[in-house]
């Protein structure tokens, strides 16, 4: 069973940046398009940057390119490095994964097989 483990969550001001981390147990990365998934408040979940099985191509939601930089420097660990941040920013982020379809459809539906537990990302001043 796969289980994925955030941190790097927490209060940051508009504009300034945080480093997001995830962690996979019981399977490897290269297996499973991962997914950077968020939650607003009264929002559906929206995911912001995926990363796909096998060669590890990184898709972005248009509202954050340009800030949001998903990453893997393992087999076991993914990273989102996000930058001039907005209020509108502020969410749960979850690490999510799946063995089957393709990133560009986890955009348009994160319908993930598995989830992490999230972390908070505050932005305010």
């Amino acid at each position: 069973q796969l289980r994925l483990v955030e941190s790097g969550g927490g209060l940051v001001q508009p504009g300034g940046s945080l480093r997001l981390s995830c962690a996979v147990f019981g399977g490897t990365l290269k297996n499973y398009n991962i997914g950077w998934v968020r939650q607003a408040p009264g929002q559906p979940t929206e995911t912001v940057a995926c990363m796909g099985r096998g060669d590890g191509t990184t898709y972005y939601t248009d509202s954050v390119k340009g800030r949001f930089t998903m990453s893997r420097d393992t087999a076991k660990k993914v990273y989102l490095q996000i930058s001039s941040l907005d209020p509108e920013d502020t969410a749960v982020y979850y690490c999510a994964a799946d063995p089957y379809g393709e990133c560009p459809d986890y955009l348009e539906d994160p319908g993930y097989d598995y989830w992490g537990q999230g972390t908070q990302v505050t932005v305010s001043s």
